[in-house]
């Protein structure tokens, strides 16, 4: 969790475990007056620092570019855990009714970013 100076929660992220073993960086989230502070990337950060690969999360296609940025790739299907593959499966069948939605990746982070 991140908190303010008065101990007030303005974001949060975590790891979970699904039942499949697989782990999800989940849940990421910054109230809006603290957004593009570098909260969510500290977060993000932490959470990486202290889960080692892989992980892998579900988002929105319009955040490829930013998770990108932390060592994530874009998961064909048929290389998705179980757990994935059913959310994905589910999306890709309801997103049929919604056509306008904006649609949904399976990311994965499979090893650690080589350091300089």
């Amino acid at each position: 969790m991140a908190v303010d100076v008065n101990g007030r929660v303005i974001g949060c992220c975590q790891v979970k475990t699904h039942g499949d073993g697989s782990r999800e960086l989940a849940s990421l989230v910054v109230i809006p007056d603290y957004r593009g502070k570098g909260i969510a990337r500290a977060l993000i950060e932490k959470n990486l620092d202290e889960n080692q690969p892989p992980l892998y999360l579900t988002c929105r296609a319009s955040l490829q570019s930013l998770y990108e940025k932390f060592g994530f790739a874009v998961l064909p299907p048929a290389q998705m855990p179980p757990y994935f593959r059913r959310i994905w499966w589910l999306f890709s069948r309801t997103h049929r009714l919604f056509p306008r939605s904006e649609g949904l990746l399976v990311m994965v982070r499979d090893r650690d970013p080589v350091s300089n």
